[in-house]
Parts: structure tokens; sequence; C-alpha cells
């Protein structure tokens, strides 16, 4: 046989399905993880899709039931609330395996959507506050949750190269999840009739999950460590103990606090802007103008980042390329409307990545108490840091950017010390 001809003879490689080939388009897809990366793509994206109907529909329930005021308080509410659901969550996961844990915490907060929409229905006082602080907390433990589970399923160099694919869900998901709450109220619907629809989604949500992990435990190594209860620790011992872990809050905490502060600056700014309008509903017009192209250009250019750039970013320059990109962003109204997207896509890639040379036990409880308290504890203090500002420095516009751009100085250089921490972490060990 000639050399040609046993060339045509040869099989070919196996290509894989039709889902990996098409997920080759964005990243680097094996034959057999199409499927899988699909399922919990879409499983991130029917949360987010839950989770922004609850973003919407709690302003005007806090709003009208507590006024802004109220809505300011929620930062801290959420930050001492979750003091309590941490080490509760850790104590749980102490005690049942991952999926009896994943329905603990998912049935957990249907019974919660049950028990405001009654509330709401009886007229039950302050109840908006409270709403608008549990949102918080389930957005942060749900979706902190998905990534622990995530982490769970995948090796270091595996999470490497799907991460990217399956963080699509939530920039894809966050939009339509918004959108679908207009025609609701441009109906008559009320606010928390919409609950429903999360919680129809979270059963999804929770049958997603079983789907995937049963086509995950025919590896035996796997079906084994889905059985193992999370010993050890709670999720702020863990935190507090490991070096390479408080590099990561220490990130999530100037991350939040640069990122609250920046959006302050960019009301500030729409509001003098607006000032000189001759009317309220001028005004109204002008605001809304602007966050309406603002949350538009923000929500397109994620989805591009995500799709197209996070994978690449991954392959050619490593987790560094993802961690550090978002602080150099920062530095330079489209500036705001790149950092947004660039942290919605890219840097929400990268913070995933960072839990994947870690154990079992910090993939959930430390991820809980670092994707939870620790975010919420940036959002309140760039709050306190306003208040201290506005209140007894008369401090304007440009002494809140001066004081953003030192703390990105300080970002950066945690962001440099953690990647290179995660390198000396994922090197193989001689």
């Amino acid at each position: 046989m000639t050399d040609d001809a046993a060339v045509l003879a040869a099989p070919l490689p196996d290509e894989g399905s039709a889902a990996d080939r098409f997920l080759r388009i964005f990243s680097d897809v094996r034959p057999g993880e199409g499927a899988t990366v699909l399922l919990l793509m879409l499983n991130l994206f029917l949360l987010m899709v839950g989770y922004y109907i609850f973003k919407v529909v709690r302003e005007p329930l806090v709003l009208v039931g507590g006024g802004a005021e109220m809505k300011s308080y929620a930062a801290a509410a959420q930050a001492l609330t979750l003091m309590g659901f941490v080490p509760l969550y850790s104590w749980f996961s102490s005690r049942v395996n991952r999926m009896r844990l994943i329905m603990g915490v998912i049935f957990f907060f249907i019974v919660c959507i049950e028990a405001f929409y009654v509330g709401f229905h009886a007229g039950v006082p302050m109840l908006g506050f409270f709403f608008y602080v549990w949102v918080g907390i389930f957005s942060l433990a749900t979706i902190a949750q998905f990534w622990s589970y995530t982490n769970d399923l995948y090796d270091r160099p595996t999470g490497e190269r799907l991460f990217p694919i399956v963080a699509v869900g939530a920039t894809a998901g966050s939009p339509l999840g918004a959108l679908l709450t207009e025609p609701l109220f441009k109906a008559g619907i009320r606010p928390y009739t919409m609950f429903q629809i999360t919680a129809a989604i979270l059963l999804v949500h929770f049958a997603l999950y079983r789907l995937i992990d049963r086509r995950q435990s025919g590896r035996r190594a796997e079906a084994a460590k889905a059985q193992q209860p999370l010993a050890g620790p709670g999720g702020f011992s863990l935190l507090l103990r490991n070096p390479y872990l408080q590099l990561l809050a220490a990130l999530l905490l100037v991350l939040n606090f640069v990122n609250t502060t920046g959006e302050y600056l960019v009301g500030r700014t729409v509001l003098e802007t607006a000032a000189n309008a001759p009317t309220s509903e001028a005004k109204e017009a002008i605001v809304g103008a602007f966050y309406g192209g603002y949350n538009f250009w923000t929500s397109v250019l994620a989805l591009a980042l995500q799709a197209f750039i996070a994978s690449r970013l991954v392959k050619y320059l490593g987790v560094g390329g993802v961690v550090l990109a978002l602080p150099l962003v920062a530095v330079l109204r489209w500036a705001k409307i790149c950092e947004n997207a660039t942290d919605y896509s890219i840097m929400n890639t990268g913070r995933q990545m960072l839990w994947l040379p870690t154990s079992r036990e910090e993939k959930y409880k430390a991820k809980q108490a670092a994707d939870t308290f620790v975010v919420r504890s940036g959002d309140l203090l760039s709050g306190v840091a306003v208040f201290l500002g506005t209140t007894y420095l008369a401090a304007g516009a440009r002494s809140f950017a001066v004081m953003n751009l030192a703390l990105i100085v300080l970002w950066l250089t945690v962001a440099v010390r953690l990647v290179r921490h995660y390198r000396s972490l994922a090197a193989p060990r001689g």
C-alpha cells in the first residue's frame, strides 16, 4: 500500500459530538465534553434569568415600601446577615453529600420565595426592605454554589479550558431576565406575582444539576467524591488560615470597593449633567437615556468578550490574562462601560478559575464566605467612604476619582501577587 493510500485508509481522529464541534468555535473542547458544558451553561443561564427578574422587581418593592434611604442600608444588612449564613452553610455542607447540599440550598430559597409571596399578599410592613436584602444573599449564594460545583467537577487544566464557555450562560441570561419583566409590568402583573417565575426556574435549575451529576457519576472517582460530605472547619476559618485565599479575598474586597465607587461616580456625573434640565421630566429623560445606553452596551460588550475573548486570553496568557485585565481597563461614559463589561465577563471567569487549585472544602465553604460576605463588605466600605466623603469632607467627584485610582494600584498589586501564587499552586510538584 502506498503512503497516500495508507493515509486515506487510516481512521479519522474522533472529532466528538456536534456539541463538541460547535463549542470548539469558542474554546478548546475535547471529545465528550460538549454536552456537559452545554448543560452547565444552560443551568447558569437559567439561574441568571431568575435572579435578574428578582433584581428588577425588588426596586419598586423597596422604593415604594421604604424609600431610597432604606435601599442604601441594604449592603450593611446583607453583610450582617451573611455573617450568620456562611457558618450555617458550612455546618450543613459538613453533614450531607454534594447533591443534598445543592438540593437543601435551592429548596430553602424556594421556601423563602413562597413566604415572601404570602407576606406581600398580606401587606406585611417593611417587607420590601427585607426582600431587597434577601435577593442580594440569594444571588451571591446560589451563583457561588454553582461555581463551587463546577470547580468540583473539573481539574485545573480542564477548568481553564471550559470555564470561559460555561460563563457565557451568565452574560446571556442577565439581560434576558431583565427584559422579561418589562412586558409583565406593562400587563399589570404585580411584582410579587413574578416570584413564581423564578421559583419554577429554580426547580428546573435543580433538575439540571441532577442530570449533570448523573452524567458525571459514570467516572468512579467522581461518583465516590460526590458522596462525601465536606469535613473540616467553616468558610471563615478556611479563608483566614490560607495565604492564597487571603489574597483572593483581598482582591474581591478591593474589586467591589472600586466598582461600587465607580458606579457612584457615574451616577453623580449623570445627575450633574442633567441638573440644568428645565423640568423634572427632562431630567428623568436625560438620566433614563444615559442608563438605557449604558446598560445595553455593557451587556452587549460583556457577551462578546465572554464568547470570543475570555477563552483566548486564558489560552495564550493564562489566568494572569483574565485576572489582570480588569484593573488595567479601570484606569481609563465608555471607560466605565468597558470596566463593567470586563468585570461581568473576563474578570468573572478569572474569579472562578482562581478556585481550581483549592481543596473541595475550600471550593464550597470558603468560596461561600468570599463570594458573599467579602463581596458585600466591599460594597459596604464603598458606601461608608461615600458617606464620610460627602458628609464630613465635602469631597467632590475628583476626590473620589483620585481615591479610586489609588485603590486600583492596590488592586493591581494584589492581583499580581495572587496570580503568582496561583501559578505556584498549579505547578507540577517534582
